[in-house]
């Protein structure tokens, strides 16, 4: 999977298997939208280090705990641009 910002819409949806991968799709979307983290952070109500640790693929407990429910169930989570 490619984790580069520089990843197109034409490459299709991010598939999260790790914390990593979901750190490289909320940078990638937060990017693609011309926000600052600080920007993003407000947005929705975190705290901008709280969102920079999601982006760098840092495991949070509340991460490792969707992961593992996901896993045990044997599903992915699949994330692309929603028209809402």
């Amino acid at each position: 999977m490619q984790t580069s910002h520089a990843r197109s819409e034409a490459d299709g949806p991010f598939r999260v298997y790790t914390a990593a991968s979901l750190g490289a799709a909320i940078r990638h979307y937060r990017l693609q939208s011309g926000l600052s983290q600080a920007e993003l952070a407000e947005r929705a109500g975190l705290n901008r280090t709280y969102l920079s640790n999601l982006e760098q693929g840092k495991e949070t407990e509340q991460v490792r705990r969707i992961l593992r429910v996901l896993k045990e169930l044997g599903v992915r989570m699949t994330l692309e641009r929603a028209d809402w």
